[in-house]
């Protein structure tokens, strides 16, 4: 049988995603495909076998980018199954369904990941929504996203975003101008959002006449939100009163969600952190749904994601080396 020698070029994905972590993906790859050889290099693969295998694995790397295109991660799982029973249902090119809202200049934006897809769809059934995972995994973006379609098809009169006023590890007592100028900067996360779905002259216009709302968790206490689509977002920042506080201001009519990641907890305390705390309480309620991000969702610069999984190890290592390390007691002073 005709043997070839076939160069595949990596388009859309960095190879290191595709590769995994020490190149763990692609042995897998090659245990998968014991008659063809496969040499990588960067963004290129050479596959040296036999012409029908060779194209047969061409096919199956396609799959595994387009799902990757489509996804934004790979797992071993994903890999099994691309080289195996093949991924075709699942590299189909994105449908419409996948699209929240139109942004500016024609942007679709659309959920990006498995996880983003999952928060989508509980939207349509659940008025409450957390949704925690890792910085970058698209929470807030997409959490912004339902609300500004909410808002276009009228299923409510005003969007609100709010985020606890926690200083990380900077003071707002030390910047310029009034107590607006202070706390738009901390802000800015959720104006870049709406910026990217909503004309500016559209956007300054909802602002001045209350459609939309940006402020501090503060100034949510003693209001009834009726007919509103409301954000928290940093969750994790906020206290157990002040969480439960946002919670009940629910009104008729409204949809809530909660975003935030317990790895970024800029409270003096950590265990002062109320969105676990409120997360573990309202598990399992009906109306209340809960999406946990992980590391597979960033959608940032590829490295975010290798940047996360290297404090996590670290942080893993430090607090284990901390239950291992014996306690020293001194002895007692003996009476003579």
């Amino acid at each position: 049988m005709e043997a070839i020698n076939k160069e595949i070029l990596i388009e859309g994905v960095d190879p290191r995603e595709l590769y995994g972590a020490q190149d763990a993906y692609l042995e897998l790859m090659r245990e998968l495909s014991p008659k063809v050889k496969i040499v990588a290099r960067g963004s290129a693969l050479k596959a040296l076998g036999a012409k029908r295998d060779v194209e047969s694995f061409e096919r199956k790397m396609n799959s595994l980018v387009e799902y990757y295109q489509k996804y934004g991660h790979i797992s071993r799982e994903v890999v099994t199954q691309a080289f195996s029973t093949g991924l075709s249902d699942c590299a189909e090119p994105v449908s419409d369904k996948d699209t929240i809202v139109f942004g500016n200049n024609g942007n679709i934006i659309r959920a990006r990941t498995v996880n983003q897809r999952r928060l989508v769809e509980l939207y349509e059934k659940n008025d409450l929504l957390f949704a925690v995972g890792p910085a970058g995994s698209g929470k807030t973006y997409t959490a912004i996203a339902l609300a500004v379609k909410a808002l276009r098809e009228r299923e409510v009169r005003r969007v609100i975003l709010t985020r606890p006023a926690v200083e990380a590890g900077e003071k707002l007592g030390f910047l310029p101008g009034d107590m607006k100028e202070k706390l738009d900067p901390y802000l800015q996360p959720l104006y870049d959002a709406l910026n990217d779905m909503i004309p500016a002259a559209k956007l300054q216009k909802y602002l001045e006449d209350g459609t939309v709302q940006i402020a501090p968790l503060a100034y949510m206490r003693g209001r009834t939100l009726d007919n509103a689509f409301v954000i928290l977002d940093e969750a994790q920042n906020t206290t157990r009163s002040q969480i439960k506080m946002f919670l009940t201001r629910m009104g008729r009519n409204a949809k809530f969600i909660v975003t935030g990641d317990v790895t970024q907890i800029d409270l003096p305390r950590k265990s002062d952190s109320g969105l676990t705390r409120a997360m573990d309480t309202l598990r399992g309620i009906d109306g209340i749904g809960m999406v946990e991000f992980d590391k597979r969702d960033i959608v940032r610069h590829p490295l975010v994601k290798y940047i996360v999984e290297a404090f996590d190890k670290r942080a893993a290592m430090e607090e284990s080396a901390q239950r291992e390390t014996p306690i020293v007691r001194m002895p007692k002073d003996r009476k003579e």
